[in-house]
């Protein structure tokens, strides 16, 4: 449910466009990234009406997110290097110009490859759209009050646009049509482009390459396994597809690994695993943002095809988790300088696996409050959580790597998310597949055997979040060795083989936030 921002390298004139109204350069901004992050949540309550339209199976259906989060995730480093080498607003230009395309095509989709195809432009458009965006508002933005409060607006819009996806999905699906859950994007983004054009300022372009095989070995080697997990809920482990995939899968990834370590300029710099902590909270956050996104995959389908609730009552009924994931956020930047991140990361985490396994028990007579609860559990804990586990993920960083370090927090996020969903699919289809009859007629029978399937989902997220906590419970560090929040804006050198500007989690943004405006009020962060 989180969005990238990005870091800057002194490269990146502070003054540049200081010409231009402050309000209408954030507002250009900011209107990107909500529209990228609404993308992420407003076809979720759609997801029902999207399968009856096209014709998409029960494993099938996933691919609606997946695609999108692994274009994303597989190309944000990319996009952010493509920021330095072209210029920002020309590259957020044409992240905005593909989205657009993309939603308009997409909103006419005839069948389930147009719409996937569509999927996979949209996240292409976003991976390039995304970083350029916040680098633009670092860039305009001096240090002190104005860039802190500049960066709270940024961190509320990328948590709260979550929630206003889920009610603005419902909204369209119920009066007009599934179809506007992409068509909406078309006025937006065209609005968008004039107003960037007219406001944002251009920045100088770098000289560098573009480490083009290492991020098309690392998307498709992704999107291989998560085929090949797809495949094998409809058609079995033993499948010789679902064997391809995975061997693909497999070459495609090691492939990845040897060219990163060949590469002159690799887009992920592999001795950031080597730190334990560092890696720990990667493989967590693969483990939680994969809970998180199959929580609300299982979790919609159940609001809709069980208790019978509307697509507008669907998305309201999510908005409680994120009333208390927006809060708690807030609280967890305020207190991981305080107490540490391990803590909080425990306590979060905890909650959060205490949720899923309470959703676990849900069955067709279930009421809205069964879910109410466990709602507000899990976002309490995953705000609590979100901002420290990034903070691990950035302390102890190189100057020179700490764009590509903030950029592996949002691969892995999307990374997750898709891994996650396809895992989960699998383990609910396997269920479903498996669930003894019981019901008085067809309809019943179907029904019982969503909920088997569907509690399954929610008992494997469950078992990735207690995996989570025992994992970071011991590679984690009781106190980290600097301040949590120093890396994010750490600036690299300017020369053409550094990453220079890259992506910082909008969870990180929160922390940001924090820390700045206590030096605004004289009062140092503490370590």
């Amino acid at each position: 449910m989180s969005s990238p921002s990005t870091t800057l390298s002194p490269a990146a004139p502070a003054a540049a466009g200081r010409g231009h109204s402050s309000p209408l350069v954030l507002a250009a901004i900011l209107t990107t990234q909500l529209m990228i992050v609404l993308d992420a949540t407003i076809v979720n309550v759609a997801l029902p009406d999207i399968q009856k339209a096209l014709g998409f199976s029960a494993a099938s259906l996933s691919w609606v997110l997946n695609a999108y989060t692994l274009a994303f995730g597989g190309l944000l480093l990319l996009g952010a290097r493509a920021g330095d080498i072209l210029g920002r607003r020309r590259t957020l230009l044409l992240g905005i110009g593909l989205f657009t395309l993309a939603s308009f095509a997409g909103g006419f989709s005839q069948g389930p490859g147009e719409l996937l195809t569509a999927r996979v432009v949209q996240g292409i458009g976003a991976a390039f759209a995304a970083p350029s965006g916040l680098a633009l508002l670092m860039a305009r933005f001096p240090e002190g009050r104005e860039r802190a409060r500049a960066l709270g607006y940024y961190a509320a819009v990328s948590i709260g646009g979550s929630a206003v996806g889920l009610i603005a999905g419902g909204l369209l699906t119920e009066w007009v049509s599934w179809r506007w859950v992409l068509f909406v994007n078309v006025p937006i983004g065209i609005g968008l482009i004039f107003l960037a054009r007219a406001v944002l300022p251009e920045t100088p372009r770098q000289r560098g390459k573009f480490d083009l095989m290492g991020a098309a070995t690392s998307t498709l080697g992704m999107s291989a396994v998560v085929y090949g997990f797809i495949r094998a809920a409809s058609d079995g482990w033993s499948d010789p597809e679902t064997v391809l995939a995975f061997v693909l899968g497999g070459v495609l990834l090691l492939s990845f690994v040897l060219v990163e370590l060949r590469a002159p300029a690799p887009i992920t710099p592999l001795k950031l695993f080597a730190d334990r902590t560092r890696a720990a909270s990667y493989v967590g956050r693969i483990l939680l943002v994969g809970g998180m996104f199959g929580m609300f995959f299982y979790l919609t389908l159940f609001l809709q095809d069980v208790l019978g609730y509307t697509p507008i009552v669907t998305g309201l009924a999510f908005l409680p988790l994120t009333v208390m994931l927006f809060g708690f956020s807030r609280v967890s930047a305020a207190l991981v300088v305080r107490v540490g991140p391990k803590p909080l990361l425990l306590v979060g985490l905890s909650l959060s696996t205490v949720a899923l396994l309470v959703l676990s028990r849900l069955g067709a007579d279930s009421s809205y409050v069964a879910i109410l609860v466990p709602l507000l559990l899990f976002g309490m804990g995953n705000g609590l959580a979100f901002v420290p586990l990034t903070a691990i993920a950035l302390q102890g960083v190189d100057p020179k790597d700490a764009g590509a370090a903030s950029g592996l927090v949002n691969v892995m996020q999307q990374v997750g998310g898709s891994l996650g969903l396809a895992v989960l699919v699998t383990v609910a289809t396997t269920a479903t597949q498996h669930a003894a009859p019981e019901g008085s007629d067809a309809a019943a029978i179907a029904q019982h055997a969503f909920v088997v399937g569907a509690d399954r989902a929610f008992l494997t997220s469950a078992i990735l979040l207690a995996a989570t906590v025992l994992l970071l419970a011991v590679a984690v560090r009781s106190r980290a060795p600097q301040a949590a929040h120093a890396p994010a804006t750490v600036a690299g050198p300017a020369e053409s083989d550094v990453d220079g500007p890259r992506i910082v989690a909008p969870e990180d943004a929160a922390a940001l936030f924090e820390e700045e405006m206590a030096e605004a009020v004289g009062r140092p962060a503490e370590a």
